[in-house]
């Protein structure tokens, strides 16, 4: 069951009183960041606050690195790793490249089947598969979608690359209509999550967003009992299992139900500036 943002596990903990950091992950959209992009001030501060204030703060998305390099360039953010696409792909910062950070880990997969199939279900689908190196291929129709160091394709295209994500979207569907659809296609052999509309995000098969946030806190040593993620989406149901094990898991007030009930706490909406409640009850 769902319990307040304010929670005893936020602490400090142990005899001596000594400051102990929490490794926090945080999703971006609908968490940090509203539909348009904008980002409320406070949530900015308290990010920047956290950090300040020595705990590791780090993001873990759905998106592309083209997409969150951004979003860690407006909150001033420059952690030791970083994930993106699902966990698909782990950027660890690199102050000698172009860019400040290099792939550290990258897991791929041979999209082809799971394409073929889903376009047997959904012959109208829009398809974008991202590469490796964070190129995308996308068929006509992807509109809804950042575009930039991408190239339209025709479906075919897409097949025969190894990649680190696909995103496939049939607007035309409503989400109770798109959830049947989707469990008619019997996927296996990859991990998938369905987004707030009629899109599904598909990684390797066994990759999410919690296995490559536990990769990184071993990297940097850091207790399990001292996590804590913060998300809004079914792509963060496996990151709550992961962090709420030991630490906390928080989930936005306007996330969907099954992701409420999968989180230890509730915080107040994006609306609410929510994000600022649940780093401000950090030590």
């Amino acid at each position: 069951m769902s319990q307040p943002v304010f929670d005893e596990r936020s602490a400090p903990s142990g005899a001596s009183g000594a400051f102990e950091p929490w490794f926090v992950a945080l999703d971006i959209d609908g968490t940090i960041m509203h539909e348009d992009e904008s980002i409320d001030p406070v949530v900015a501060d308290a990010v920047a606050s956290a950090r300040d204030r020595g705990h590791v703060v780090t993001l873990a998305t759905g998106r592309s690195w083209a997409t969150t390099a951004p979003v860690l360039e407006r909150l001033g953010l420059e952690p030791e790793y970083v994930v993106c696409a699902n966990g698909a792909i782990t950027m660890r910062r690199d102050d000698s490249s172009e860019g400040g950070y290099v792939r550290e880990h990258v897991e791929t997969f041979d999209p082809t089947p799971v394409l073929e199939r889903i376009r047997s279900f959904l012959p109208a689908g829009k398809f974008m598969v991202e590469l490796p190196d964070g190129f995308r291929l996308y068929t006509t129709g992807m509109t809804e979608w950042n575009l930039d160091n991408a190239r339209e394709v025709v479906f075919e295209e897409l097949l025969d690359h190894r990649a680190t994500r696909v995103v496939v979207t049939s607007l035309e569907h409503g989400l109770d209509e798109f959830f049947e659809i989707v469990e008619r296609m019997g996927l296996h052999h990859v991990s998938y999550a369905i987004g707030w509309t009629a899109w599904l995000d598909i990684a390797p098969d066994g990759v999410n967003k919690a296995t490559a946030l536990e990769r990184v806190r071993g990297w940097l040593d850091l207790p399990s009992d001292r996590v804590l993620a913060v998300g809004d989406g079914r792509n963060d149901l496996e990151m709550f299992a992961w962090a709420g094990a030991a630490g906390r898991s928080i989930a936005m007030g306007q996330a969907p139900d099954e992701v409420r009930a999968a989180a230890l706490e509730v915080g107040a909406s994006i609306d609410e500036a929510g994000l600022a409640g649940v780093l401000d009850s950090l030590p």
